[in-house]
């Protein structure tokens, strides 16, 4: 984190016992004193769901709210790259929505973001570059447009 890099792992893993304002906490430890408001402020403007459940322990959010969770106490270390493993995993259709929107706010807002995904429909619509892995190996590769309107890529990753 304190390279401006910060990692949102498969899965959420949010400290279940702790609550909403310290699982941020933790992702701020290394924040400026002077700039830890204002980034907590920003990651409650982005995930207002958040703010309603200040005081709720991690453990019993639902699996979008953990998520936003997981991407807010990322974010609270300010970072220039954000890896992001799987964020639509196990989610509703309405909260995977809503997290792409976040994404490409934070793509607008200068951070850099390397998504790994296989909702491959959502993360073409929101990259600038794309690669397409098999086996390990890159066999594709452009911008996001590019691979959306790909046919191969579309027959074999988006249903036709």
């Amino acid at each position: 984190m304190r390279k401006s890099i910060a990692v949102v792992p498969e899965g959420r893993r949010v400290f279940a016992r702790l609550t909403v304002e310290e699982n941020l906490a933790m992702g701020g430890f290394f924040t400026e004193k002077a700039d830890y408001q204002e980034q907590m402020d920003k990651v409650l403007q982005l995930f207002p769901r958040l703010k309603e459940r200040f005081n709720q322990r991690g453990g019993t959010m639902s699996g979008g709210e953990q998520q936003m969770l997981a991407i807010g106490r990322a974010l609270m270390s300010k970072p220039k790259l954000l890896l992001l493993d799987e964020p639509s995993l196990g989610l509703a259709p309405i909260i995977i929505q809503q997290i792409f929107e976040i994404v490409e706010q934070l793509r607008r807002d200068g951070v850099t973001v390397f998504l790994v995904e296989q909702n491959a429909n959502q993360a073409l619509k929101v990259a600038d570059r794309a690669y397409v892995l098999e086996n390990g190996r890159v066999v594709m590769q452009g911008t996001g447009e590019e691979l959306l309107v790909d046919p191969k890529v579309r027959d074999a990753y988006l249903g036709g």
